[in-house]
């Protein structure tokens, strides 16, 4: 079974860092990506960060380039992925998802690339 489990989410003023984790265990598929979206309410959940199981290869929106930096840690049985956050402004504001699956490089920042989701955490960015 797999699981996604989200953590480091929080309050933040604008300007600050944060960091979010997620803790992929029970993933079979032998090349995958894990996934970051973000989603605030009345709009869709878009793809903010990805990389490859792999070859670590790395994807960002161009919202977030240069400010978000996603790395991964491979255990035998798990994978954590890391999203490092700094910089952070109001509009960065979501709850922020982790996911998998076995997409295709070219839609790494759709929805429907993604079978496996974790719950969320909230990001605020506020003063």
């Amino acid at each position: 079974q797999v699981q996604l489990v989200e953590s480091g989410g929080g309050l933040v003023q604008p300007g600050g860092s944060l960091r979010l984790s997620c803790v992929a265990s029970g993933i079979t598929l032998d090349y995958y990506v894990i996934g970051w979206f973000r989603q605030t309410p009345g709009k869709e959940r878009e793809g903010v960060s990805g990389i490859r199981s792999k070859s670590g290869r790395t994807y960002y929106a161009d919202s977030v380039k240069g400010r978000f930096d996603i790395t991964r840690d491979n255990t035998q049985n798990t994978v954590t992925v890391y999203l490092q956050m700094i910089s952070l402004k109001p509009e960065d504001t979501a709850t922020y998802y982790c996911a998998a699956g076995n997409t295709i490089w070219g839609n790494i920042g759709s929805v429907s690339g993604y079978s496996y989701w974790g719950q969320g955490t909230q990001v605020t960015v506020s003063s």
